[in-house]
């Protein structure tokens, strides 16, 4: 599509239920909130990043031939995509049974916590600030400090 024209060179694309979504260049902030939650979630052994962090079985040379078909944790960094994220990825993640997504929200400098999906929703959602730490469902051993995430 990008030799034809359709999309420029270097656009960021995002296919979401057989649908191509253009999406916003990154902020500094937000690729700063990658970087950050990647570094965070590294010390555990089942992390390689995408979409932005996901948290897969296994380790990085069990996927020389193939990429991870499911992940534990996904993790998405929003600003101006928040409600996107609240959205259309929350419901994508619960349908696909990944059981845990957060979203690092950074207008409200917080992270929102989805867990535990059932018929196409998450169970749970928790909202945790500055001063508390989550540990991931799949590396309860792992604690990360919310303000660790934040750039």
């Amino acid at each position: 599509m990008v030799e034809t024209g359709v999309f420029q060179p270097g656009a960021r694309l995002e296919l979401l239920d057989g649908e191509i979504v253009e999406m916003s260049p990154q902020k500094s902030s937000h690729a700063t909130a990658v970087d950050l939650i990647e570094e965070a979630l590294r010390s555990g052994d089942d992390s390689e990043p995408e979409p932005d962090v996901a948290m897969v079985k296994g380790n990085i040379r069990d996927y020389t031939d193939h990429h991870p078909c499911s992940a534990v944790l996904v993790v998405e960094v929003a600003d101006t995509t928040l409600a996107y994220g609240r959205l259309n990825k929350a419901v994508a993640y619960a349908r696909n049974a990944i059981p845990e997504y957060w979203i690092l929200n950074l207008r409200d400098c917080c992270l929102e916590v989805h867990r535990r999906p059932s018929l196409g929703t998450c169970a749970k959602r928790t909202l945790l600030t500055v001063g508390e730490t989550i540990s991931p469902l799949a590396a309860l051993e792992l604690r990360v400090e919310i303000a660790a995430l934040l750039p």
